[in-house]
């Protein structure tokens, strides 16, 4: 696969279908970590080039047969918004009220034992607030001023002025509370040895891990619509209007 590895990992992510299933695998930060180089944060993370690329060429075969790419690129943001709403925050929250009550539960059977835990539950629990806030603010005030803004260009008229000043700014504070947050993801996969429940783990102890690797792969896929494809997107189109 003849492939340009200056490209950041923000624009493989958003170009080839199928390109965050493989970043992923490879613990490749494709959202908050995204203006790296391909080929810088392979060198990072002390991984083979050539089989990353070789990963995302079976991707692209295997996802040859779909048409048009990144939907979330060019349709409504109105929907892009609604599927972060209705998939990711609606997951995002389930999870935290799922999760929380089993890290309790596990911490407390088995946090003399493995005291690892005890520091995992205080990063999931100051990542769980993190999140709770970030969403509420995303969605009482971020989120409708784009689409009070889209709803304004669409029907020709002046785009009414936000209290925030321009889009960018509350842009830029949802991006660095994003970056926090991964940063809390990365202990919590730090400490847990990557997920890897010890031997003779019990239920309980298996499935919470289990359950966190999923959180981290939802989160990072909510992340990346938001950093690479809502908010540039939303700062375009307002300036394309000034």
């Amino acid at each position: 696969m003849n492939f340009d590895t200056t490209q950041t990992v923000r624009e493989v992510a958003l170009n080839i279908p199928g390109a965050t299933r493989v970043l992923e695998k490879f613990g490749i930060d494709y959202c908050c970590g995204g203006q790296k180089s391909l080929e810088q944060a392979c060198g990072d993370a002390h991984l083979n080039l050539e089989q990353v690329i070789e990963s995302l060429g079976t991707a692209v075969a295997s996802d040859r047969s779909r048409q048009g790419g990144n939907p979330w690129q060019s349709g409504a943001l109105a929907d892009l918004i609604s599927h972060i709403k209705n998939t990711h925050h609606k997951y995002t929250r389930e999870e935290i009220s799922r999760l929380g009550p089993l890290f309790d539960k596990v911490s407390n059977v088995h946090g003399a034992k493995h005291p690892e835990l005890l520091e995992m539950r205080h990063d999931f629990w100051a990542l769980a607030q993190e999140l709770t806030n970030h969403m509420a603010k995303e969605e009482m005030v971020l989120f409708p001023y784009i689409e009070r803004m889209e709803e304004a260009i669409i029907a020709g008229d002046p785009i009414l002025p936000a209290p925030f000043g321009s889009v960018e700014n509350p842009v830029a504070k949802m991006i660095h509370e994003h970056d926090e947050a991964g940063k809390l993801l990365r202990s919590l996969r730090q400490r847990s040895h990557d997920y890897q429940a010890p031997e003779g783990a019990c239920v309980s102890y298996k499935t919470l891990f289990s359950a966190l690797d999923e959180f981290e792969k939802d989160l990072h896929q909510h992340i990346h619509l938001e950093n690479n494809v809502l908010f540039p997107r939303a700062i375009d189109m307002e300036g394309r209007q000034g």
